[in-house]
């Protein structure tokens, strides 16, 4: 399998692209981010994008790919909806409308949230614009999608938030991670990322998954 992944300078696509590194049935990895990952591997081809409102001007090098694990995001934190549907509905949109085009037999993972409104009508915002970008590419016409909806991730393999608040959390909690790793809806970054692999692999009718679900499908 081959796979490209956005987001990798993050928490969650960290997790995910450390995972592929590993799996012996992921051949290659793409990564596409805005500025350069500073990790080294056989495995990984890295293309430095700056305009994710678009990608059609590098769809040659987004081409031969099996399957996208799509894990950017941004804070909905004080921001208006406007902004946010661009980062997130707008992107998602142009990343997933360019790879259609060049694979319609590609599996496409979006990372989404616990909490996500598939009707587009609640009175949450990132809710809303989250259960839009959901259903837009589960509609897409991929030969399988899925939308995963995380909870609490807890960090693995040295790997930090970006966001300096989380990362003083996470030290704080680290004693009781064992004891949150029970929960059902408490995932980790490595759980996450092997349960993205395995779903390639073993394709589940269930489209929406949760904490719960992750967790079945990533475990050890």
């Amino acid at each position: 399998m081959k796979a490209i992944i956005t987001g990798a300078t993050g928490m969650v696509g960290k997790g995910v692209l450390l995972e592929c590194l590993d799996d012996p049935r992921v051949e290659k990895v793409l990564v596409i981010n805005r500025s350069e990952l500073g990790i080294k591997h056989p495995k990984i081809m890295e293309l430095i994008h700056k305009d994710f409102s678009e990608f059609s001007s590098v769809k040659t090098e987004l081409s031969a790919y099996d399957a996208c694990f799509h894990c950017m995001g941004v804070s909905s934190a004080g921001m208006k909806e406007e902004k946010f549907t661009e980062l997130t509905y707008g992107i998602s949109e142009a990343l997933a409308t360019t790879l259609f085009s060049l694979n319609s037999k590609m599996v496409f993972t979006y990372v989404s949230g616990s909490g996500t409104d598939s009707s587009e009508k609640g009175n949450t915002m990132w809710a809303r614009v989250k259960g839009k970008t959901e259903n837009m590419i589960l509609n897409m016409g991929f030969k399988d999608a899925y939308a995963f909806r995380p909870g609490a991730i807890l960090p693995e393999r040295g790997i930090k938030s970006k966001t300096q608040l989380y990362n003083v959390l996470y030290i704080l909690l680290r004693p009781l991670f064992p004891l949150m790793k029970r929960m059902k809806s408490v995932t980790t970054t490595s759980i996450l990322g092997r349960a993205m692999i395995n779903l390639y692999f073993e394709p589940q009718d269930l489209k929406h998954l949760e904490g719960r679900d992750m967790n079945w499908l990533g475990e050890p």
